[in-house]
């Protein structure tokens, strides 16, 4: 089981970069960034809070560790072109001599596609979008040139180059649903889905059926989760937590609790566990604090 670390894409760039040296000085597997432009709004209003560009991040970060896997939860093909993330991607394996995880999804956020003029399709179309654009990405991240015409996308004999360190560097695609599962079963290399354990339970339950009728073998996907992890120690806090605290996708206790959670999601197949530092204190330095403690107190029970 290997664990990774994921800033809030409005943390200042100092507490990243930080954050990512300790991260990697204190053995975590790796770094994942949201591909966000603006935080989400329950309205769709637009958010004028900062807020970090992804792939202007990770070749920083690249270039500024040595160990560290570095990866994206996730980049939105509703956003980014298909031919502009595989040459990002690509790039920023090469900075970091192969590193990078490229997360992709078909894309959800309302207020930055609103805000920008990016259309935001309804869902079936915006899932053929992102099936064109996993098609024409891992083309070029391991083609010599690639033609493609779909839909959506057009490429003719259509290059990227160099290509990345790591053949086939890693596609994940981030998903609970049921077809996009099926493409990821077809195309990617990993896939990603948030939640508890009795969440991730019943969509690895999904993820198997998808493929199975797609004839690939389940062992050749990497996968991971992500959950809002509250490390409290007190019982009455503990409840009060749960009470406000999204049910599907929080998990909340004591070291114990915590490690027995972590290892449910181990016989389930979990390879990598990713811990947003969005519960884990209001300051930089209490977020590092949260951070040593979980890696002292959770994750030494996997090591």
């Amino acid at each position: 089981m290997r664990f990774s670390v994921w800033p809030s894409f409005q943390r200042p760039w100092e507490e990243v970069l930080h954050l990512a040296l300790h991260a990697e000085a204190a053995g975590w597997h790796g770094l994942w960034y949201a591909d966000h432009f603006m935080p989400d709004t329950p309205d769709g209003t637009p958010s004028s809070e900062p807020a970090l560009e992804c792939w202007t991040v990770l070749p920083a970060l690249a270039a500024a560790t040595q160990r560290l896997r570095l990866g994206t939860l996730v980049s939105p093909t509703s956003v980014r072109h298909p031919a502009v993330l595989a040459k990002q991607a690509a790039t920023a394996d090469r900075i970091s001599d192969g590193r990078v995880v490229l997360g992709i999804g078909a894309g959800w956020q309302v207020n930055e596609h609103r805000a920008y003029g990016i259309d935001l399709a309804e869902p079936k179309v915006r899932v053929d979008r992102f099936a064109e654009a996993l098609q024409v990405i891992t083309s070029l991240l391991s083609q010599p040139s690639t033609t493609f015409e779909g839909a959506h996308f057009r490429l003719v004999d259509a290059p990227c180059e160099p290509k990345p360190v790591q053949q086939p560097l890693p596609v994940m695609v981030g998903t609970p649903s049921p077809r996009m599962m099926r493409l990821t079963a077809r195309h990617a290399h990993e896939w990603n889905v948030w939640g508890t354990p009795e969440r991730v339970a019943d969509r690895t339950a999904a993820f198997l059926a998808a493929c199975e009728k797609e004839g690939r073998d389940p062992a050749t996907v990497r996968r991971s989760v992500q959950a809002l992890f509250f490390l409290v120690d007190d019982e009455e806090r503990a409840a009060m937590i749960r009470e406000r605290a999204p049910d599907d996708r929080s998990v909340v206790g004591g070291p114990e609790q915590l490690v027995e959670a972590i290892g449910r999601y181990q016989e389930l197949g979990v390879d990598e566990v990713i811990v947003p530092d969005f519960t884990l204190g209001s300051t930089a330095a209490e977020r590092q604090m949260s951070y040593d403690r979980f890696a002292a107190e959770v994750t030494a029970a996997f090591t």
